[in-house]
C-alpha cells in the first residue's frame, strides 16, 4: 500500500485539518439520527457579517438568502447570496429590524433556518420565539438565555448564583432620577450609567460627578430607546483604567460547553472596540483557565446553546469580574478562530441542527496570536465622528492563510449614514505576539482608500506605540496617551512631495498625449509636455496644499526625460514612469537614485500616494473666485459634523446659550451626538427641527454674539 504523505506549513494549518477531519468522523456518525436539516439559511443582516455567514455556507454546500433594504440595493452582501428579497426602506427599524418582514421573507423563501448576525435581531427574544413558533431553526441561544442575559440585573443575579464573580451595583425597579442619583451617589463617583438591555457601546454614559448626572442619564435613555425601544437603567461602580477581557463560549443541544480562550478588546473609543486580540496579553495559563471556566459555569448556568461571549473587567491585579454575556456571534470572533483553527459560523450551523460539539476542552489548544483592527469611516482628529459617503478607491492586502479580510463594501460602494460605518475586520495571525503586530501594521500599510476619512493612520499609531507593544493596555489607553496617538502632523518627506509631483507631471503628460492623438494636429505645442506650452521652456513652478500648508516644487524638464525638483534648499532628480495594475495606478519612480513603486489614486484636484512608508494626500489649490463660486460663506453658528437626523432641538430663536450648552441632538451611524454651542450668544435662526435630515455641513444653528461681533468657525 503506498503511502499518503500531507505536509503542513505550520501547526496552525494542521489544527484546521484535524478539525475537518473531527467533523468528518462526527458527520458518519450522525447520519442516521437527530439531526435537522439545514439546506437554505437566511441571513437577517447585511455588510461585513452577512457576507462572512456565506462564505461558510457556500463552504458546506448551504443555499444562502439575504435581505436588504433600499440603500442596500447593490450591496456586497445581495450580489454574494444565492436569493435576495427587499424588505424596505433604509431605516433599520422599517427593514432589517421588523421581525414580520424577514419571518415572510424564510417562508417564502423556503429557509429552514435563519442566521441573525450580530446586532439588529441577533439578541432579539421575541425573535428567537418567533422563529420557533413558525418552524424555523433560530442560530441562536433559546429565547430563555437571550431573555435572562439581555436584562443585566437579572443576568448578575443568576451570574452571582452561579460562582461567577460580579461587581455590585443597583439593578433595581425603581427608575427615577431620584432614585438613581441616590444610588449613584452610595455607589461613589464615577459610576457607569448602562442600559439594561445594552451592548455595543450604545446606551451607554460615565457620569464622573453628580453635577453631570442627570444629563448623562438622560443622553442615556435617549439612546437605549432608539437603539433597543428600552431605556430601562442600571447604575454601577466604573472601575478606574480596567481591561476588558471576554471569553469566546461554546454550548450544545447535548449540555457540552466549552471555552475558547479570552480576547483582550480593552483599546475602544466612544466605549465601542477598535482593536482585538487573542489571546490576552500578560494572561498566564492559570488566569486563562479561571476565565473560561467561569465563562463556561455561565453558559452552562442558562443552557446555553451555540456561540456566545461572556464579558468581564479585569483589574490590574488580574482580579476579574462578570460584566455582561453576549448571546450572539462578536464582531471579534475571527481572532479565536485563528488561534483554535476552528470556523465558528461552522459550528453554528452544525450545533443548530443538532449535532454535538466537535471538540471537548482537552481538544481545543491555542496555538500563537491573533490581532483584528476595525477600519472605520471615520475621523480620528474630530473626535472619531462617523463618516458617510462613497468609496471612490479602495485596495486591501492580499488574504492567505494568515491574513483576513472581512468586509461587505467594495471600490465604488457607499457607505451608507443609515448603518454602522466598519468599513472592514483585518485580522491578521502569527505565531506569537510580536510577529502577529508585525504583520497587522504591513498589511495596514497596505489597506488604501481614498473618498472618506478613516481611521488607518490611527490604527497605525496606535499599533505602534511602545505601550501597546508591550502589550500594557486598559480601557483609558487612548486618553492615557492622546499626545502620542495624535501627534503634530509632519510635514510629508521631500520624497513623498516629489512622488505626488511627478505623478501630476504623468498624468497631465497623458492627458497632452490623448489631446495630440485626437486632435489631428501631431505637431501642435499644445500636445507637448516638454514645458513649451507652459512657456517657460526650462521649468515650472507647482502648487500642492497639504492640509493649510503650501508647498512649493520647482520642476525642470531635463531633455533626457527626467526632472529636477526643488523643494527649498533641497533639490532631487526624479525619474519615473506610470503603469496600471488591475485598476490602479502605480508609480515606478527613482528619485535621488532610490527607486520605489507607490500607488497613485489622482481624484478632482488631489493626488494621493500610498507606499510602504504610509499614505500622503496632496491637492493642487483651486482658484479663490473657483471656490467662491462653488459655495457659500458659513453663517456663524453649529454645522453638522456629519449626515444624520435630528433627533432633539434643544434651543429656539432669541435664547441665550453659553459656550458648550447643548444645541441638539444628532442620530447618525446608530450613535447620538450632541451639538453645543461654540461659543457664547443668542440663537438667530434654527434651520432644522426636530425628526428632518441634515447633510454633513449643513448650518444647524446661527449665533450671533450679544453686542454684535464677528462670525466664529462652525462648531463641530
Amino acid at each position: 500500500m503506498a503511502a499518503v504523505i500531507l505536509s503542513f506549513p505550520t501547526l496552525h494549518g494542521l489544527r484546521v485539518f484535524t478539525q475537518k477531519l473531527l467533523w468528518t468522523k462526527r458527520e458518519v456518525r450522525l447520519i442516521s439520527g437527530g439531526v435537522r436539516r439545514i439546506e437554505k439559511v437566511l441571513i437577517a443582516n447585511r455588510g461585513e457579517i452577512a457576507c462572512r455567514v456565506m462564505r461558510t455556507a457556500k463552504k458546506m454546500g448551504v443555499r444562502s438568502v439575504a435581505v436588504y433594504s433600499d440603500a442596500d440595493r447593490h450591496s456586497m452582501h445581495v450580489a454574494m447570496a444565492d436569493e435576495a428579497y427587499h424588505i424596505g426602506p433604509p431605516a433599520p427599524q422599517q427593514s432589517y429590524l421588523n421581525m414580520g418582514k424577514v419571518l415572510e421573507v424564510a417562508k417564502k423563501s423556503g429557509s429552514h433556518a435563519v442566521h441573525p448576525g450580530y446586532g439588529f435581531l441577533s439578541e432579539n427574544t421575541e425573535f428567537a420565539e418567533a422563529c420557533k413558533e413558525n418552524g424555523i431553526i433560530f442560530i441562536g441561544p433559546p429565547s430563555s438565555a437571550i431573555r435572562d442575559m439581555g436584562i443585566k440585573s437579572t443576568s448578575k443575579h443568576i451570574m452571582s448564583a452561579a460562582g461567577v464573580p460580579i461587581i455590585g451595583g443597583y439593578h433595581g425597579d425603581d427608575q427615577s432620577d431620584e432614585r438613581l442619583r441616590a444610588e449613584a451617589e452610595k455607589i461613589g463617583y464615577p459610576v457607569m450609567i448602562k442600559a439594561v438591555r445594552g451592548g455595543g457601546g450604545k446606551g451607554m454614559r460615565i457620569a464622573r460627578s453628580d453635577s453631570e448626572f442627570l444629563e448623562q442619564l438622560q443622553s442615556a435613555r435617549r439612546e437605549a430607546t432608539k437603539s433597543f425601544n428600552d431605556d430601562v437603567m442600571l447604575i454601577e461602580k466604573f472601575v478606574e483604567d480596567p481591561r476588558h477581557v471576554e471569553v469566546q463560549v461554546f454550548g450544545d443541544m447535548h449540555g457540552n460547553a466549552v471555552y475558547l480562550f479570552e480576547r483582550d478588546c480593552s483599546v475602544q473609543r466612544r466605549h465601542q472596540k477598535i482593536i482585538e486580540e487573542a489571546p490576552g496579553p500578560g494572561i498566564d495559563a492559570e488566569v486563562r483557565r479561571k476565565l473560561g471556566e467561569a465563562a463556561v459555569r455561565a453558559a452552562k448556568a442558562v443552557n446555553y446553546v451555540g456561540a456566545g461571549t461572556v464579558e468581564f473587567i479585569m483589574d490590574a491585579q488580574h482580579n476579574f469580574f462578570f460584566m455582561e454575556m453576549n448571546t450572539r456571534l462578536q464582531v471579534e470572533h475571527p481572532v479565536s478562530e485563528m488561534i483554535t483553527g476552528t470556523d465558528l459560523v461552522e459550528w453554528q450551523l452544525r450545533v443548530a441542527a443538532g449535532e454535538r460539539l466537535p471538540l471537548l476542552q482537552d481538544d481545543i489548544t491555542l496555538t500563537g496570536h491573533s490581532f483584528e483592527a476595525r477600519i472605520y469611516a471615520e475621523d480620528p482628529n474630530n473626535d472619531f465622528l462617523p463618516g458617510a459617503g462613497p468609496l471612490l478607491h479602495l485596495s486591501a492586502p492580499p488574504s492567505d492563510q494568515h491574513t483576513r479580510i472581512e468586509t461587505g463594501v467594495r471600490q465604488g460602494d457607499e457607505v451608507s449614514v443609515h448603518y454602522d460605518p466598519m468599513i472592514a475586520k483585518l485580522v491578521v495571525w502569527g505565531e506569537d505576539r510580536c510577529a502577529a503586530l508585525k504583520k497587522l501594521r504591513y498589511c495596514l500599510r497596505q489597506y488604501n482608500i481614498v473618498g472618506l476619512s478613516t481611521n488607518i493612520d490611527f490604527l497605525l499609531s496606535l499599533s505602534g506605540h511602545p505601550q501597546f507593544e508591550a502589550g500594557n493596555v486598559s480601557t483609558g489607553f487612548i486618553p492615557q496617551h492622546y499626545a502620542d496617538l495624535f501627534p503634530t502632523p509632519e510635514a510629508p518627506s521631500g520624497v513623498a512631495v516629489c512622488q505626488a509631483a511627478l505623478g501630476l507631471l504623468l498624468h497631465e503628460r497623458k492627458a497632452t498625449e490623448d489631446f495630440a492623438g485626437t486632435s489631428g494636429d501631431p505637431f501642435s505645442p499644445f500636445g507637448s509636455s516638454s514645458g513649451w506650452r507652459l512657456n517657460t521652456h526650462v521649468s515650472r513652478s507647482m502648487t500642492l496644499e497639504l492640509a493649510d500648508k503650501k508647498v512649493i516644487v520647482v520642476v525642470t524638464y531635463n531633455k533626457d526625460g527626467s526632472y529636477g525638483m526643488q523643494l527649498g534648499e533641497e533639490r532631487f532628480h526624479v525619474t519615473g514612469e506610470l503603469e496600471t495594475e488591475d485598476g490602479a495606478s502605480f508609480l515606478h519612480c527613482s528619485v535621488n537614485g532610490v527607486k520605489s513603486r507607490p500607488k497613485l489614486v489622482i481624484l478632482d484636484n488631489s493626488v494621493h500616494v500610498f507606499s510602504t512608508e504610509g499614505g500622503v494626500e496632496m491637492s493642487v489649490p483651486v482658484p479663490k473666485y473657483l471656490a467662491a463660486a462653488s459655495g457659500s460663506a458659513t453663517q456663524g453658528g453649529a454645522v453638522a459634523p456629519m449626515t444624520g437626523t435630528i433627533e432633539k432641538v434643544m434651543v429656539k430663536a432669541g435664547d441665550r446659550v453659553n459656550v458648550g450648552d447643548p444645541l441638539m441632538v444628532m442620530i447618525a451611524m446608530k450613535m447620538e451626538h450632541v451639538i453645543r454651542a461654540p461659543k457664547s450668544g443668542v440663537i438667530r435662526k434654527v434651520f432644522f427641527g426636530e425628526g428632518s435630515q441634515a447633510n454633513r455641513h449643513a448650518p444647524l444653528v446661527e449665533l450671533e454674539e450679544e453686542g454684535g461681533g464677528d462670525e466664529e468657525e462652525a462648531a463641530q
